[in-house]
């Protein structure tokens, strides 16, 4: 038997292989790995030692009771989750079973942007102004109040699902009802935010807070596209970015307001001339490969950091490279039908991976046909170098050895007279 600590982990992640299996594999390089997921484990098996699936792991009862499965059969010391939706009854887990985590309560707040933006306010941190409605009349008057363009998102989902910009009165409605479907999906909350739009350069900053004291370890550029929407199509990281020094302070006050403690926070931010306004928290390691990226351009591995605080050790985060990575998500120009995937030629050794996560006959559908990152988006590619612009320029230069195919959707007509 292995005489390694044993930290549980929580993932129910959609598409989890092609963007979390360098998390386990780092996890489980220093852990044993006991699971907890939603389906029985394929890829993950050489990771974990032991696993529990559950229908839903968000459900707190099934959750909870497969926690105190794996803590009869194991000595746990900590437990995590790097899902999103997951984030409040893995908090809630971890205090039933003794285990070091920040608050539940704090996680609701990361989990509801409004009252993540009541903190912000409360505690002096600069953000968007944000209304939350339940109507589109209320959506009008707070639109006027606010002034166009204004953002509608749900106020609890995740991955830019639901999100979308609004210019005009004339298109808050149509606007309305696109968000208020995904958010009438939501379990901890059905609100719409009407918020105000900051027209600058996004950014995240990947944190990392352990007893209170928090950590900017890399700053992430990112690249929105597909307006009216707002699906990330790039990032890049730089291990020297100087604009990191001038935006950690917003990210860690947004982090003080919240009351996180413990843990990696991945903290979205758009620059309002030149000055950091706050997107929003969320509670939990990046998505997008973006941890992977971090580790490329700095040596610092943020999943072994989380696994190290949810066990309430001091993570390492000494820098031991100084180089850039990029990835760029590769998404069709049209929905339809995809019927060639490949990439040509020789692959440069600055190509670190290329990942697909649809196929060839695969229906893709892109958001402005009703779809989301998980129907539109064909894959990835990360590159590597000494700085962010040469990994962009090589990313770009990827991109042209990809040859894809799209059989274009045949739009067809609803019952109402719409198009579809």
């Amino acid at each position: 038997m292995s005489d390694r600590p044993i930290v549980l982990v929580v993932a129910a992640d959609r598409e989890a292989e092609g963007y979390r299996r360098t998390c386990l594999a780092s996890v489980a390089a220093v852990y044993d790995v006991v699971l907890i997921t939603g389906e029985e484990p394929s890829w993950e098996v050489p990771y974990i030692r032991d696993c529990v699936v559950v229908a839903d792991p968000t459900d707190q009862a099934a959750l909870s009771a497969a926690g105190r499965v794996l803590a009869e059969r194991h000595r746990l010391v900590g437990v995590f989750t790097w899902t999103e939706w997951c984030l409040v009854p893995v908090a809630r887990l971890a205090r039933r079973l003794g285990l070091p985590t920040t608050g539940p309560e704090v996680m609701q707040a990361c989990r509801n942007k409004a009252s993540a933006r009541t903190l912000f306010a409360r505690h002096g941190v600069p953000s968007a102004a944000s209304v939350s409605v339940r109507s589109l009349s209320e959506a009008q008057d707070a639109a006027v109040r606010i002034g166009y363009p204004v953002v509608l998102k749900p106020a609890a989902h995740a991955a830019s699902i639901g999100v979308i910009r609004a210019d005009t009165p004339q298109q808050l409605g149509a606007a309305y009802a696109f968000t208020n479907q995904v958010a009438g999906l939501g379990r901890e909350s059905r609100s719409v935010l009407v918020e105000e739009y900051l027209d600058g350069p996004e950014v995240s900053v990947e944190c990392v807070t352990h007893r209170g004291q928090t950590t900017a370890v890399a700053l992430t550029r990112k690249s929105v596209g597909m307006p009216p929407y707002f699906e990330e199509t790039a990032h890049s990281v730089d291990a020297s970015d100087p604009l990191l020094a001038a935006v950690a302070p917003a990210a860690r006050a947004a982090i003080r307001a919240l009351g996180i403690t413990d843990g990696v926070s991945h903290v979205e931010i758009r620059l309002v001339n030149g000055r950091p306004r706050l997107i929003e928290v969320n509670g939990r390691i990046a998505g997008d490969m973006i941890s992977h990226l971090v580790s490329l351009a700095t040596g610092i591995d943020l999943p072994r950091a989380a696994a190290d605080i949810a066990c309430d050790r001091t993570p390492d985060l000494t820098p031991t490279r100084a180089e850039a990575a990029a990835i760029r998500l590769i998404y069709p120009d049209t929905s339809g039908t995809l019927d060639r995937l490949a990439y040509e030629g020789e692959r440069p050794s600055w190509l670190e991976r290329i990942h697909f996560q649809h196929h060839v006959g695969d229906d893709l559908l892109l958001p402005v046909d009703g779809g989301d990152m998980f129907t539109a988006r064909i894959g990835y590619l990360i590159t590597t170098g000494p700085t962010a612009d040469v990994a962009q320029a090589r990313a770009e230069q990827a991109m042209g050895s990809l040859d894809i195919h799209i059989t274009p959707r045949t739009p067809h007509a609803l019952a109402d007279g719409r198009v579809a």
